[in-house]
This record gives structure tokens, sequence and C-alpha cells, in this order.
């Protein structure tokens, strides 16, 4: 092998070296403040979470971790502002289900969700329920498959919204069962639920916490869930899984980062973050949420960002979903 050779060989490697040399020879890292991105405007779950979060990491990192809000474009503005941050662990996000759902309705984002951006660790999840006004002749999702097969034109559901997770929940279920159901978008749950309730709408995919008190008062039920596992809340709920195996939607939270975050330093925050969603006071703080913790590894979130990614692609294009 030539010198030349040797030279060259001797360049790459150094350069790909240089990122993680950086962060062995930088100072304890965090050695100064770090902002925790939430891309909606305060008060809600993924704030309350993000809130938690913070007072946790701040203590496990001796270090102030404040709070930012970049709301906007269905979490756009703010998932671009971490991608677009330096990749050095001092800019973090929270992320929503509409990073995975967004790559397939959104064709000019500003960031490209597989390259700018890394997921941190996934901090919760709440499931998705499938509710129905009680006057609906259907209790279990066979029923409701075989009525929509008798019935092809009577059934629709509302959602919170045009392009949300329980959105293509809805979706998916029509097209896995090979039924015909109407989608009737909101803005945000509240309406959603009242017109179900009001008859006006038969079924709903909503938050299973958001709806469960109206099932409890008897003017709505609960069909089953949408997650492939059973509710650490309501575990009698069945699944729709269990008619259509492999059937899965969940809503969830995480922490995401700018790509390019050298692994060393992303393993610390994942497992800080681990650590912190593993708290007894998180966790009793997030089941009054609804949430359920997680608290998975970096490469664990990784996986199923990109698993969602593809899974809701080919649902929006299977049923043709177009969000203005």
């Amino acid at each position: 092998m030539t010198a030349s050779r040797l030279t060259r060989r001797g360049i790459v490697a150094a350069l790909a070296a240089a990122p993680l040399l950086a962060f062995a020879q930088a100072p304890t890292w965090p050695d100064k403040p770090v902002k925790l991105i939430v891309p909606f405007t305060a008060g809600g779950p993924t704030d309350t979470v993000a809130r938690m979060l913070a007072t946790q990491l701040e203590a496990i990192w001796k270090q102030p971790v404040v709070v930012d809000y970049k709301p906007g474009a269905g979490t756009v503005l703010g998932t671009s502002v971490v991608a677009k941050s330096p990749a050095d662990g001092y800019t973090l996000g929270m992320a929503i289900s509409a990073l995975t759902i967004n790559p397939s309705l959104q064709a000019n984002l500003p960031y490209d969700t597989r390259k700018d951006i890394v997921g941190v660790a996934q901090v919760a999840q709440a499931h998705f329920g499938l509710f129905a006004h009680p006057s609906l002749p259907v209790n279990t999702v066979p029923e409701l498959i075989a009525y929509a097969k008798k019935n092809p034109d009577a059934l629709s559901f509302a959602t919170p919204g045009a392009g949300t997770g329980t959105h293509l929940a809805g979706e998916m279920l029509a097209h896995m069962a090979g039924i015909k159901m109407v989608h009737v978008p909101y803005k945000g749950s509240a309406p959603a639920q009242q017109d179900v309730i009001g008859g006006r709408v038969p079924l709903l995919f909503d938050i299973l916490y958001s709806s469960m008190p109206f099932v409890k008062d008897k003017r709505l039920k609960v069909i089953a869930l949408s997650s492939p596992k059973h509710a650490i809340s309501n575990p009698e709920i069945p699944l729709i899984a269990d008619t259509l195996p492999g059937f899965s939607a969940m809503s969830s939270i995480g922490i995401i980062a700018p790509g390019g975050l050298p692994q060393p330093l992303l393993q610390k925050i994942s497992a800080d973050v681990g650590q912190a969603v593993r708290s007894a006071e998180m966790g009793a703080r997030m089941a009054t949420l609804g949430l359920e913790p997680v608290g998975s590894t970096s490469e664990q979130y990784n996986a199923q960002i990109r698993a969602e990614i593809d899974k809701w692609a080919a649902i929006v294009k299977t049923a043709n979903i177009r969000i203005e």
C-alpha cells in the first residue's frame, strides 16, 4: 500500500472519529442549560410531561432544563427547530406521533425525519379507543365489520382532527377489514365526543383516557382498543388486533435530538431520560394523564420511528389521505 493511500485512510479515519473525540475531550456535559422544545403552546399532556421531565433531568444534570414553546404547522415548526440545531445535546425536543405521520402528509417538510432527527427515548404512550353511540347495534369488532358490510354507507367515524393518529387508526381499520367508513374530523376531542354522544356520528376514535368518562356514565360504549396490547388502566377492553392481527396504532410521546449527535452523548441522554421516566413521581403523575411510562433506549425508539414512518406512508397512500 502506498504512503499516499495510507495518508488518505488516516485522514478519513480521523474525520470519522472527530465527533466522538470532541465529545470525549469536551467539559463534562452538560455545563450549561439544556433547551427542551415543545411543539405546542403551553398546556396539554405533552407540555405537562415536558415540564415533569425537565424537573427530573435538572436533578440528574445539575443544570437548568428550559422548556421552550415552538407551536405551529402540526408540530413541524418545533421539530424543525430541533433538526436545525447544533448536534451538541443542548437542544432536545418533545415529539408525538405526528413525527412519523407528517412525512407522508406534508410533501415539503423543512427537514428529513430519517436523517436530521434522532430518537433519544420514547417517554410515554397512550391508547386509542374505538367508541360508539349506545344505539349502534354492534358491541365487538367482528359485529362492526359485519354491520359495515351489510350497510356499506352507514358508518362514519369522528376524530379530534385530520391527519392525527386517531384518523389514521380509523383508515387502517377500514382498509384491513375491507369496509367503508367516512372520516369526520373535528378540532379537538370535545366537539368530536359531543357529536357522537348526540348521535350525529356513530363512531369515535379518541384517546382512551379522554373518552372513558362518557363510557362510565353510559353516554358512549367502547368497542376495542387500537393498541397492540391491553391498557394497564382497562385490561378488560378487547383489542382490534384480536380480530385483525397486526393492527397497531397508539399515541406516543418521545424525546428527539438533532441528527449527528455523538453516540456516547446520545446514549447518556437516553439513559438519563429513562431514569427520569422510571421515577415513581413521574409514573404516578403520568397515570393521572392516562399515559403509560416507557423509557425505551435510543435504538428501540429509532426502530419504532422508522417502522411507523413506513406504516403510516402505506395507510396514507391506500386511503388517499390529503391534508389541505
